[in-house]
């Protein structure tokens, strides 16, 4: 899956929380507050989508040649020159790196890797002791800071979910990349996609959203956003599903979550699904790791320009998108250290940004997109489908001494903080004019009293 095979169309999202106002004013006597919903902690959500990603298998090896049965005009690349796999060693190196440089995202793990083996019994070529320390090690260096995803069941041949056997025809009709979702029921992408998520709970990986492959469900994504609210909800229980499916990368163009199909609201089992869009095109070493990447497209060496400030300073999530196969980029570890100069960059020229797993910033735009809010002069109700750690809201005049308090909880003050930057859960920052409140919003009803 790369920029080429992705379609570029914008789902509606649900509407805003609350009126926003541009020019903060002093309230009168009579008045309420207006009240804007900001970035979690008051940062700019960044993070890092991996696809084609799985246990041992480099998807590139194992899958050009599938895909260049169907096109052989459009991939004619020497795929025997790519290593077969993708050792653990380099899965140890990187997860560790991320853990100590407080990286991001979301992680693909293919369930059944271009038709090799499946990663829930065995796959040939590897020992079963190989596949187990594999899975062993994505727990170990992965699951903390990154979102398991399947990228449906083997990210090339269709699999029939009855026989577990690819259907016979390699075919556009029977690829996961291309026609054979276009036209499916979401009934039927759900049960797809359920079967794939199936295989990663029988792995023993959490999940709580899915990525597509390719060009996947690009002229069905409604029924792509209901599958996959309906297949996550019923194989793991998700609260919040998830999704990566687009990407855009056309300056000025929204960038934000949208929060679908949202029902129920008021109930003790709400629903909605986020679909996670991402800013930049792979411009790491692309998913077949044969074109190197450049790290200026994301963010010059003078800081100036490039895809990350352009989103950055928009105040949306800014999250880059890449392939496995291009980050360990044949053993030479390109994708690797552009992603490395990347991070060198952004801390060099900010300090307000906030590393996110994409189940975290799904869970925060569903609040932030379905929380309703009223307010007198001194309180402010949140009534929250969905809880949300470190929920910042922006409010129009000064306040003294807030307090907050959750349903069924004491009423509990927050600790001023004396700069926006310092601002985390359960304080607040007040000047003149505005006042930023930070705190853990809780499903259900909350109270905030500001003066």
């Amino acid at each position: 899956m790369n920029i080429t095979r992705r379609s570029f169309v914008k789902i509606a999202g649900a509407g805003s929380i609350a009126a926003a106002s541009s020019h903060p004013l002093n309230l009168l006597a009579g008045d309420v507050p207006v009240i804007e919903v900001l970035n979690p902690y008051n940062r700019v959500p960044v993070s890092l989508i991996i696809d084609d990603s799985t246990c041992l298998v480099n998807m590139a090896h194992f899958g050009i040649p599938q895909f260049g049965e169907v096109f052989p005009d459009q991939y004619k690349q020497d795929w025997r020159k790519l290593p077969r796999e993708i050792p653990d060693s380099f899965v140890r190196e990187f997860g560790e790196w991320s853990l100590e440089n407080g990286i991001k995202g979301k992680y693909s793990v293919v369930p059944y890797p271009a038709c090799t083996g499946w990663v829930n019994r065995f796959i040939p070529g590897w020992t079963g002791r190989e596949l187990k320390d594999s899975l062993d090690l994505i727990r170990e260096v992965i699951l903390p800071n990154w979102d398991i995803h399947p990228e449906m069941v083997s990210h090339t041949r269709v699999i029939d979910i009855k026989t577990g056997k690819p259907y016979p025809d390699a075919t556009p009709d029977y690829m996961e990349n291309w026609e054979w979702s276009q036209s499916k029921s979401a009934d039927e992408l759900a049960a797809y996609q359920a079967y794939a998520l199936t295989i990663l709970k029988e792995a023993g990986l959490p999940c709580e959203g899915l990525t597509t492959p390719g060009g996947y469900g690009g002229r069905n994504q409604n029924n792509l956003a209901l599958s996959t609210l309906e297949a996550v909800r019923d194989v793991y229980g998700a609260e919040i599903p998830h999704y990566f499916r687009d990407l855009f990368t056309e300056k000025d163009r929204s960038v934000a979550p949208q929060v679908l199909h949202a029902s129920n609201l008021d109930s003790t089992d709400p629903k909605c699904v986020v679909s996670i869009l991402g800013c930049t095109g792979d411009w790491f070493g692309g998913w077949d790791g044969l074109v190197p990447g450049n790290v200026d497209r994301f963010i010059t060496e003078d800081l100036e320009s490039g895809r990350m400030v352009e989103v950055i300073e928009s105040g949306e999530p800014a999250i880059m998108v890449c392939h496995w196969p291009g980050i360990y980029y044949n053993g030479d570890k390109v994708g690797f250290n552009i992603l490395k100069e990347i991070k060198k960059r952004l801390d060099q020229k900010y300090d307000n940004l906030n590393w996110m797993k994409m189940s975290e910033i799904a869970r925060y735009w569903a609040a932030k997109e379905l929380t309703s809010v009223s307010s007198t002069r001194n309180t402010i109700i949140l009534k929250a489908p969905f809880s949300a750690p470190g929920f910042t809201i922006k409010v129009n005049t000064s306040v003294h001494n807030p307090r907050i308090k959750n349903q069924g909880e004491e009423m509990k003050p927050l600790m001023l903080v004396k700069s926006k930057k310092n601002l985390k859960s359960n304080t607040w920052y007040s000047d003149k004019t505005e006042s930023v409140v930070c705190f853990d919003l809780e499903k259900g009803t909350n109270e905030l009293v500001i003066n």
